[in-house]
């Protein structure tokens, strides 16, 4: 079998979810194809396929047949720019001839009501109106007849059902107004889409296009795509880094607000990691590639934001199969309005009243709003099916070290013994920890940074794992480590107080003396507080701490927040608390950093990784990605979940209310068919409003 290849290539025409099932199902079925992924919000589909067995030309012609284009600039390279400047003629030529459309539209069912009209529309050829009809209602009659082929019921099959009734009763004026309000709502519905995708699009544009690498000692510019791992990139004062890498020479200060949402910048030197699409302000750097293109931190947020909208909640699902049920439900209507009535212009006003599109429209676009508002918050959620269980959730799992804390340890307290300073302490023990790379060596020479010590250079160094360290300074041994560095362990009451408070405590000795402690702390988030105070008002009650550290340490972070603690947990025990609640009936939310917690992540209903900048793990295994370690970002969250599925439900509840009264009054021959026709677009038009309520940031 030959290996399979993927192939990105954009998609025009999309402006529904069943835009995005029609290519999908175009591309699935062909030999050779193994999978296609349809995004709406960023206009491309990602397909992997055998090229022994199919190529892009077939691809296309098979898009094409469903109604849409895969254009040629896929093949030619030439960038969407390039055609840019026609699509917008286009656009701005289907607008004037809405325009006019609306103004004869007016025109007609003013004369309908006044009844100015029925002796022209009786003297007008009924072939000429039909005419007027299909040439108005081409492009949606042609997309009904490719759905038709393929066997699928779209939300314009039954409009189109609706045209073909009145077209039979003589009604041509009304199969125009049905006609019109179709090309309305597909108009409504892509403007209100673009707006939703306007996030994608804004991301994808921030993305480095090229970037200055160094190559037989020269510096060239070259596109992203052709830099090389490992090669090195020169960043100057105002440019994008165009690659996550390492900095290797030179300093800058970083605005890193595309990453991390923070706005304030932050000091880059050799040793720190970049991140692509952030910008160098001051100075510059020679930066070693390590992720390109795709693979960035800056890729992954694009194709997360993408893939997000491509997932399809239970709601969603329902609102679909309701669609295609729809249909045979209407025409017994209808055949029953016929039998009972004989009356085929009532027969008709239930058929053109009938609409499937708003049932199929009251999810797909108030999910889609959300993900794109939340995408710009830094809230990178994976699909519409989170948002709904994230609404429903009512049990909050939290890990300790790198969620509720920085999960980078600091030295809180410096006590010194036996007549020893404060600052002596600390250089013995910076110095003494001057060569580890220990997590507590880094917080032991970070303090000492800060209070401008100079450090003493050892002449003899040794690591002891799981103890500490030993090393020579100025003709003594100084040791810094656990209890069982000391030659007398005798308990300290001071020391058994600072443990209690669930600190680790360092002791240090210079020539077996003791003469200082040093007790460090993970730094705990000073938000978290507020966000579980915001999480219980919303109702989330049930709210606790699953950590792998000791009975005391968990006890005291617990109780500084008021939630309920386990300790000593490995990470299995962590995914059998997640199934017992499960297990009970809930809908369980566990909010980790992605790395221990991963198994646990993707076991919850919903897995939320904190600050998933630059953590793959924390993406993968995560339903929804924190992109900066916020934690009021939580509470947002739900609240953005729970106010969609508002939304959502308002659509339903509408549009459920308005058919049946809609079919009833057409029905009893109540509702003629061209104020049939008028009506059955209404509720397209809520929906679209009341959604586009949800890319308002409240």
């Amino acid at each position: 079998m030959a290996q399979l290849k993927t192939l990105q290539v954009p998609v025009r025409g999309m402006d529904c979810n069943e835009c995005v099932q029609h290519v999908q199902q175009a591309l699935s079925s062909l030999p050779g194809v193994e999978s296609a992924t349809v995004f709406l919000a960023s206009e491309k589909a990602n397909i992997q396929y055998d090229p022994t067995r199919v190529n892009l030309f077939v691809m296309q012609k098979a898009v094409k047949e469903a109604g849409y284009t895969i254009p040629n600039e896929s093949v030619s390279g030439s960038t969407p720019s390039d055609i840019g400047p026609l699509i917008n003629f286009r656009q701005h030529i289907s607008r004037l001839l809405m325009v006019v459309f609306a103004v004869m539209l007016f025109s007609l069912v003013i004369g309908e009501w006044l009844g100015l009209f029925d002796q022209i529309t009786t003297r007008v050829p009924w072939p000429f109106g039909l005419a007027i009809v299909l040439v108005a209602g081409y492009p949606i009659f042609m997309g009904v007849m490719r759905a038709t082929r393929k066997r699928q019921v779209t939300s314009h099959t039954l409009m189109t059902v609706g045209v073909i009734a009145a077209l039979i009763v003589g009604q041509w004026v009304t199969a125009i107004v049905v006609v019109f309000f179709m090309r309305v709502g597909s108009y409504t519905e892509s403007f209100t889409t673009d707006r939703a995708r306007r996030a994608v699009k804004n991301l994808t544009a921030m993305a480095p296009q090229t970037a200055r690498v160094v190559r037989a000692e020269k510096e060239i510019e070259v596109p992203i795509a052709e830099v090389q791992i490992g090669e090195t990139v020169i960043v100057y004062p105002g440019e994008k880094i165009p690659v996550d890498g390492l900095v290797i020479d030179g300093q800058a200060t970083i605005n890193q607000a595309t990453i991390t949402g923070e706005s304030l910048p932050v000091e880059v030197s050799t040793g720190s990691h970049v991140y692509a699409a952030t910008i160098a302000q001051l100075g510059h750097l020679r930066v070693q590639a390590t992720q390109i293109g795709t693979d960035s931190t800056f890729g992954r947020v694009i194709r997360l934001v993408e893939e997000a909208e491509a997932q399809r909640g239970d709601v969603q699902r329902l609102a679909d199969k309701f669609s295609t049920y729809y249909l045979p439900v209407v025409m017994i209507i209808a055949v029953l309005t016929l039998l009972l009535s004989r009356n085929p212009l009532a027969t008709a006003a239930v058929l053109v009243v009938a609409c499937s599109c708003s049932i199929a429209m009251a999810t797909p676009i108030a999910m889609l709003a959300s993900i794109g508002l939340a995408a710009q918050k830094g809230l990178l959620i994976k699909g519409g099916k989170y948002i709904e269980l994230l609404a429903r959730a009512d049990v909050v799992l939290i890990d300790k070290t790198g969620t509720l804390t920085l999960g980078k340890p600091q030295i809180t307290d410096i006590i010194p013994l036996n007549g020893l300073p404060e600052g002596d302490v600390l250089r013995l023990a910076a110095s003494a920890e001057r060569y580890s790379e220990h997590p507590l060596a880094q917080a032991v020479r970070t303090a000492a940074q800060q209070q401008y010590i100079t450090l003493l250079e050892p002449s003899y160094f040794e690591a002891m794992p799981g103890i500490g360290v030993r090393a020579q300074i100025e003709e003594h041994q100084i040791t810094v480590g656990s209890r069982r560095l000391m030659v007398d362990p005798a308990p300290d009451p001071l020391a058994s107080q600072l443990e209690a408070q669930g600190k680790t405590l360092l002791y240090v000795t210079r020539a077996d003396e003791l003469v200082g402690m040093l007790a460090a702390a993970d730094t705990f988030r000073t938000e978290v507080p507020e966000a579980i105070g915001k999480l219980r008002a919303i109702g989330i009650q049930h709210i606790e701490l699953l950590t792998g550290d000791n009975e005391r340490t968990a006890a005291t972070l617990a109780d500084k927040i008021g939630i309920t603690y386990r300790a000593n947990l490995l990470p299995e025990n962590k995914i059998q608390i997640v199934k017992e609640y499960q297990a009970q009936g809930h809908i369980v939310v566990m909010i980790g950093d992605g790395v221990n917690d991963a198994p646990a992540l993707a076991q919850a209903n919903i897995g939320i990784a904190m600050g998933a900048a630059g953590s793959d793990i924390a993406i993968e295994a995560a339903h929804i990605a924190l992109m900066r370690e916020d934690w009021l970002l939580v509470p947002e969250v739900f609240h953005i979940a729970r106010r969609t599925m508002r939304v959502v439900k308002m659509n339903l509840a509408f549009t459920a209310v308005y058919n049946v009264v809609g079919l009833t009054l057409a029905a009893f021959g109540i509702l003629p068919p061209i104020w049939a026709a008028a009506a059955q677009s209404l509720p397209d038009l809520g929906i679209l409003g009341n959604s586009a309520r949800l890319l308002r940031d409240k």
